[in-house]
């Protein structure tokens, strides 16, 4: 079967698009629309991503817009507001560890719930979405309402992308019960414990979590230790290799 024969599927990432600004410049992010971005470079013509955001009426929003699709997102679902498009200052310690201090009210959270996104919600098969996004009750409302609203079968992605002090429980457990795949790291995994009670060994905590919320999927990230991909009864151990942070 060539590429023109196989079918396209329609992804959405869901959520903040921001400006992580570095001692050295600012840097297109957000991590919604860093997965939206290389999807789109993985998959090329065989997937037809969607960016689900708002920007300002600036020159970070017209920028960010011009990003988007420069890898191919499309920014129809994209809102241009009157707040700001969102940005971070990221400093870096000695060991190249990220602190981050997030502008607040900016235009992603402001999210607005329209037809066009139950429209899109409606024929989406891959979804991805945070916890970061939902950092307003306005953009938790609608982020919660469009991955409900995508088929049954899709896969729902749930990047817990924890940023102090931007999260609570209740956020946390209602966006697992919507998911059916799990994205989180060694950081975020003790904040869990406590949430929920998780025990035992490393893998023990992940798979009660894929019982607890039915998850399809597992991916849990460790640093230089590589990471666990958990899906069914399989379990995959990847070796981390050693790079140079830039």
């Amino acid at each position: 079967m060539n590429v023109s024969d196989q079918q396209t599927h329609r992804l959405a990432a869901v959520g903040e698009v921001l400006w992580d600004v570095f001692p050295t410049g600012p840097r297109f992010g957000g991590a919604p629309a860093n997965f939206a971005c290389s999807c789109s470079e993985l998959g090329g013509r065989l997937l037809d991503v969607k960016m689900v955001s708002a920007v300002g009426r600036d020159s970070l929003g017209i920028d960010a817009r011009q990003q988007l699709v420069k890898h191919q997102v499309s920014i129809d679902l994209v809102s241009e507001l009157e707040q700001q498009t969102g940005r971070v200052d990221i400093t870096l310690d000695e060991g190249g560890s990220a602190s981050y201090q997030f502008a607040p009210d900016c235009a992603w959270d402001h999210l607005p719930w329209s037809e066009a996104l139950a429209a899109c919600a409606a024929t989406t098969d891959v979804v991805c979405f945070g916890s970061l996004g939902q950092r307003s009750p306005v953009s938790q409302a609608t982020i919660q309402r469009f991955v409900a609203a995508t088929p049954t079968n899709s896969l729902r992605i749930f990047d817990i992308n924890i940023r102090k002090p931007y999260y609570s429980a209740e956020v946390i457990v209602r966006s697992l019960q919507l998911a059916n795949v799990l994205k989180l790291n060694d950081e975020e995994l003790p904040l869990l414990q406590g949430m929920l009670d998780l025990t035992g060994s490393t893998e023990q905590q992940l798979r009660r979590l894929m019982d607890q919320f039915g998850l399809r999927a597992v991916a849990y990230t460790r640093g230089a230790d590589g990471a666990l991909l958990l899906r069914g009864d399989e379990t995959s151990d990847l070796a981390g290799k050693p790079i140079e942070v830039i």
